[in-house]
């Protein structure tokens, strides 16, 4: 089936209903994060974390903010490398989706220096909180060209030393791939739906450049990596 991705989708995702709750819901998510984390997604997003610290002091104090934060996961693999490596990171999860806040503090209960925040980051009378690093992993591509110019300015405004974005690669391989990742993990209807129209919403390098040019971002990184994303590193 020829799949078109010469253009960003517009088709909304079922899971973008923030009022969304229960088993469907808490199935996808954690089915997300295990798929994330099996293609070494998770891996992507600590490359650029380690990076974005790689000249700060050791014993410093890192707030890392996580954007569309889903069940938790990426937060807990950042807690768990924290702590192997003697680093301090203080990590808190936004999302806007209540069941899924709390979905995600279940998970992580055992975890002192995790919390959660269930808010619209979208809503303008509240600020993204400051902190030292924004993460937003496969969130970016929820949202329109417009909303995320707005929000990227926003990361500039309220993270000290950068953002990282890990998002997914508009492509017809991925496309298909993931009809069979489908059928490999029996994911849901709602699971095998959202993905398939993720990647239809997902990047070109093309688009990203163009977000960089237009926030004349001055160091700012873009490079593809396994499986079909791309890691954005930007550092302020």
């Amino acid at each position: 089936m020829f799949v078109d991705t010469t253009q960003r989708s517009t088709a909304p995702e079922i899971m973008d209903d923030f009022q969304m709750e229960g088993e469907i819901l808490r199935d996808a998510l954690d089915k997300i994060a295990s798929i994330n984390q099996l293609l070494g997604g998770n891996k992507v997003t600590l490359e650029g974390i380690t990076a974005l610290i790689r000249e700060q002091p050791k014993q410093k104090v890192i707030r890392i903010v996580d954007i569309g934060c889903g069940n938790g996961d990426m937060l807990r693999a950042l807690a768990d490398y924290a702590l192997k490596n003697d680093l301090n990171f203080i990590l808190k999860g936004i999302d806007a989706n209540a069941f899924t806040v709390n979905h995600a503090g279940r998970l992580s209960s055992s975890y002192s220096n995790i919390s959660y925040k269930c808010t619209d980051i979208f809503d303008t009378q509240k600020e993204i909180e400051n902190c030292d690093i924004i993460l937003c992993t496969l969130t970016l591509h929820h949202f329109t060209d417009g909303q995320i110019m707005a929000l990227l300015q926003r990361f500039g405004k309220s993270a000290t030393l950068g953002y990282v974005i890990n998002d997914l690669q508009r492509s017809a391989i991925a496309y298909h791939l993931f009809e069979a990742l489908c059928f490999v993990f029996r994911l849901n209807y709602m699971s095998r739906q959202d993905g398939l129209v993720s990647i239809l919403r997902g990047f070109k390098k093309a688009d990203l450049l163009s977000y960089a040019q237009k926030l004349n971002l001055k160091n700012s990184l873009i490079r593809w990596k396994w499986a079909f994303r791309y890691q954005w590193i930007v550092k302020l």
